[in-house]
């Protein structure tokens, strides 16, 4: 029998065809989306479903969902998907996260233009029979510099564009490396300069906890007078009230928002000012990205229904099914280690290593690799995943390379990362245990055996004793609950590190009174999803 999609949100015809011509049924009813009811009524029919954004996938239409096995969305948010539902009833979520970033690159361009300009009001004034020539004075691009906050996917793009303008390029970019940069023709340089020195800011970064009011009231204060900001990326990404404030007093000139803290963006501090311009999220809104989507969407979800091959999965990794099974585990603790070194290591990343040993260089190192890298590169972009991770990383101008050696030690396999940067390398290694849980066993060259947790502390110190002691003292003063301690030392009296995860994220003020003992060096909260 033919595996059945649901496409409940508006697609293009070509892209329902593509369905047809690759031999699924596909009933494409494009209003079903905005009925829930109807939609848990009726979803339980299908293998597949193609959305955009229109649709909620919610539990609850998950728990109706009893032969889905796919979702797609055209497009690259999937904030209206229960990711994690759809994770624990085993539902494939793909989205297409490359379909519209020429587009998204030029509504930047086009506000920055429009913002320079002031053409909107400018243009509602000359409808409005008036002829205010001499009260619309504007400035050229040329010349200018333009600060690019987020300089990957279309952020590039807009560098590109921007230098065809002749403007002065800047980036800053955590994860942008010196020679990626060189190739880009762009200058790299710290995020206080760039606010010093940009004539137009553009923000082209998710919102993460480390981009969330990246641009502060604090960080406004520091641009030059006149300045001009662009956001088309994410809404939270600005301080909205402060901005507003120095639009009002003159030290802003102007800015272009497309996207808004709260959206839809009924009511916005920024919404009445007349130097500003803002759009309702149109950044992908060109009828090129929509079928650009809408096609990739249709092609990748009907090559898993009919070949099991998947593309652009947000929750399962590339591989075969007779490869699952036994590379799972694996697959984990590949993340688990990149996404430790991802969110220790702060500076730009030039060089990624990975080392398979024993049974893990005898699998797929396509998937494991990307697994690894997935998990450096979320600290960048919390929506990268399998399949994009390695291409964002190469766009940085990260080198990633892999090696494989025989068994050759007491375990049966382990996979080791190691991260180099301008100032240093850094370095962890992990195992499977026979019970199927992934281990870290060495960090920094120093031997450990801990139990990864969701929630968890890494620390340096010298090797001193009351080390444990202080841990536990301050954990229990701050309510914090230990599930499981490790400690490791390179030698009596050396470098010694210590990993701990509690039951529940660990308070600012536990750190803090960590910080203040002066017996760290180093005190780093992290996450991992070990769901």
């Amino acid at each position: 029998m033919a595996p059945r999609v649901l496409v409940s949100d508006k697609l293009s015809e070509t892209a329902v065809q593509i369905f047809r011509d690759r031999g699924v049924e596909v009933d494409y009813l494009p209003d079903l989306g905005k009925d829930k009811d109807r939609l848990a009524e009726v979803i339980g029919q299908y293998d597949g479903l193609a959305i955009r954004s229109a649709t909620k996938v919610t539990e609850k239409i998950l728990d109706a969902a009893t032969n889905l096995k796919v979702i797609g969305r055209a497009g690259i948010g999937t904030d209206n998907i229960d990711k994690d539902a759809a994770s624990r009833k085993g539902v494939i979520v793909m989205n297409t996260p490359f379909g519209n970033m020429i587009t998204t690159a030029e509504h930047a361009i086009a506000l920055m233009f429009a913002v320079a300009r002031q053409i909107p009001e400018a243009s509602a004034s000359t409808h409005a029979g008036k002829w205010e020539k001499s009260r619309f004075m504007g400035v050229e691009l040329t010349g200018k510099v333009l600060g690019v906050i987020g300089a990957g996917n279309i952020g590039g793009i807009v560098c590109d564009r921007a230098r065809g303008l002749k403007m002065k390029v800047i980036a800053y970019d955590p994860y942008l490396g010196q020679e990626k940069a060189d190739q880009m023709q762009v200058e790299k340089v710290e995020l206080d300069e760039l606010l010093r020195r940009a004539d137009f800011i553009t923000l082209h970064v998710p919102l993460t906890d480390q981009t969330r009011n990246i641009l502060s009231r604090e960080a406004l204060g520091k641009t030059k007078k006149g300045v001009r900001v662009i956001n088309c990326a994410r809404g939270g990404l600005v301080d909205e009230e402060a901005l507003a404030e120095l639009l009002k007093s003159g030290h802003v000139a102007g800015a272009g928002f497309d996207v808004f803290s709260v959206e839809p963006a009924i009511e916005n501090p920024l919404f009445g000012l007349p130097n500003v311009v803002c759009t309702p999220h149109l950044g992908a809104a060109t009828t090129e990205a929509q079928e650009n989507v809408a096609l990739q969407v249709a092609e990748q979800m009907s090559d898993y229904l009919l070949t099991g091959a998947v593309t652009n999965a947000l929750n399962m990794p590339s591989v075969t099914a007779e490869e699952a099974k036994v590379m799972g585990p694996w697959i984990k603790l590949a993340g688990h280690l990149g996404n430790f070194v991802g969110q220790m290591t702060d500076e730009p990343i030039k060089a990624v290593n990975i080392l398979f040993d024993g049974v893990a260089s005898e699998m797929n190192l396509g998937a494991l690799t990307s697994a690894a890298m997935a998990g450096i590169m979320k600290s960048v972009n919390p929506e990268v995943n399998m399949v994009s991770a390695p291409i964002v990383a190469r766009e940085r101008g990260v080198k990633i390379s892999t090696t494989r050696q025989d068994k050759s030690g007491a375990f049966e396999g382990y996979v080791k990362i190691t991260v180099v940067t301008d100032k240093r390398e850094r370095s962890v290694g992990g195992t499977v245990f026979s019970d199927g849980k992934p281990r870290f066993i060495q960090i920094k060259g120093i031997n450990i055996d801990a139990e990864i947790g969701r929630h968890m502390v890494y620390t340096t110190n010298v090797d001193v004793p009351g080390i444990i002691g202080t841990l536990g003292q301050i954990m229990g003063e701050n309510g914090v609950n230990i599930a499981n301690f490790t400690l490791g030392r390179a030698e009596a009296g050396g470098e010694a590190i210590a990993l701990l995860y509690a039951d529940e994220p660990v308070p600012a003020e536990a750190l803090a009174a960590l910080e203040a003992t002066g017996k760290f060096q180093q005190i780093r909260p992290l996450e991992f999803d070990v769901d």
